[in-house]
Order: structure tokens, then sequence, then C-alpha cells
């Protein structure tokens, strides 16, 4: 029986990776070992990114509602538990949209959102005061 060495599929299966590997530095485009290495570890990083990527947006977009918050005069936090209250149902994405593009729309949520707050936090306020326990002196240090 003659020998069968697969050369045409083999040499096929090489000319796939290579031309997902082009573009890469050195070796990790020519040699087949160092291609195929390289190559599964960037698959491994896109598909690891791609859910990093999420995290990135909503953290942008919580850097711009801040900033915008903060020209407001709220903060942050407040502002998110303040639309929470008043059944604001917008998601961060849009909020951060309008905090760039339409700086009227998000003060009249930023109102809103004062609104919801002004029952809140002065009922809050005195529950956590009379609930704050009483701290004794510190000992002084003998010598």
């Amino acid at each position: 029986m003659p020998r069968v060495s697969h050369v045409v599929a083999s040499l096929k299966r090489k000319k796939r990776l290579f031309r997902k590997t082009k573009g890469f530095w050195g070796g990790r485009s020519k040699l087949y070992r160092t291609a195929l290495e390289t190559f599964k570890r960037s698959m491994v990083f896109s598909y690891r990114d791609r859910r990093d990527k999420k995290g990135d947006f909503r953290q942008l977009w919580i850097t711009r509602i801040n900033a915008a918050c903060k020209l407001n005069g709220i903060s942050y936090s407040r502002f998110i538990d303040g639309l929470k209250k008043s059944g604001v149902g917008i998601d961060r994405k849009i909020l951060a949209d309008l905090a760039v593009n339409d700086s009227a729309t998000f003060t009249e949520l930023t109102k809103a959102a004062k609104e919801a707050l002004k029952i809140a936090p002065q009922a809050s306020a005195a529950k956590k005061k009379e609930a704050a326990p009483k701290r004794k002196p510190a000992k002084k240090a003998k010598k």
C-alpha cells in the first residue's frame, strides 16, 4: 500500500491558520507551532475582552453621569437613588447620552431625583441620630 501523507489537507489547515495570524509579530505569523499557540491565546483574550468591554462601557457611562450630576449639585449615588424612588426607569447608557447631548433633559431628571429624595433623607437622618451609640471617652495611657 502506498504511504499517504495528507499533504493537501495539512497545507490547507496551515494556510487557514496563517491567514488568521497575518500581521502578528515575527515568527508568530510565520512558524506553524508558534502561530498556533499565539492564535489560541488571542482567541482566549478576545472571548474575555468581549465580556470586559461591557464593564468598561458601564464605567464610562457612570463617569459621564457623575460629571453631569456634579454640575447639577447632586452626587451620582443620590441621583440614582432618587431616580429609583421617583420611578424613572432609564438605564445608565441613556442617562450618559442625555448628560452629554441633552443637558436640559438631564437637569429635569436631577430635579425629579431631588424631589423624590426630599422626604426620605430627613427621616433617615433622624433615625441615624437616634440609633447611633454614644462613645466613651478614650482612657489615657499610664506612664
